[in-house]
């Protein structure tokens, strides 16, 4: 993915965190809230994601509602978000589509791509291994649009 591909942020330029930011502060926070499209409306809910040279992968229950909800669409937003006071506030919002990568459920074939992925899925979220039950695939984010503010900017203009 290269910053060229992606449509450009248009609104609110003076508090969008640059490139490097926005890489910083993905690799720090640990949740997103991942929306996707139901049959019912709007499904939003939150899980632990990889943000890894400019990607975003999760890995996700492969009978789960989400799941459900990205093969028949697999359009998606993502937002990681931190602050508490209105002045601290400071997020990312990626757009895109999502891709299965890997087998249905993940049992542990050998994979290239997820290798790299599920070591550094592990040293994160479980104490450095990263298991397969069976039961989860993994995806990987395709982003159309990274959208990104810090209000802590506004008070440095």
């Amino acid at each position: 993915m290269t910053e060229q591909s992606l449509r450009p942020q248009r609104r609110a330029r003076k508090i969008a965190m640059t490139s490097d930011e926005v890489d910083t502060f993905l690799a720090e926070q640990r949740t997103c809230r991942a929306a996707t499209n139901g049959t019912t409306g709007p499904h939003a809910t939150p899980l632990w994601y990889l943000w890894d040279s400019g990607e975003l992968w999760f890995s996700t229950l492969s009978k789960s509602q989400r799941w459900a909800d990205l093969q028949a669409d697999p359009r998606i937003a993502i937002v990681v978000d931190a602050g508490h006071d209105y002045a601290e506030l400071r997020g990312v919002e990626i757009r895109g589509q999502v891709e299965v990568v890997g087998e249905v459920p993940r049992t542990g074939e050998p994979n290239e791509t997820l290798e790299r992925v599920e070591r550094l899925m592990g040293e994160r979220y479980f104490n450095g291994s990263y298991g397969h039950d069976g039961r989860h695939a993994w995806m990987r984010v395709v982003a159309e649009k990274i959208t990104s503010w810090d209000f802590r900017k506004i008070t440095q203009s």
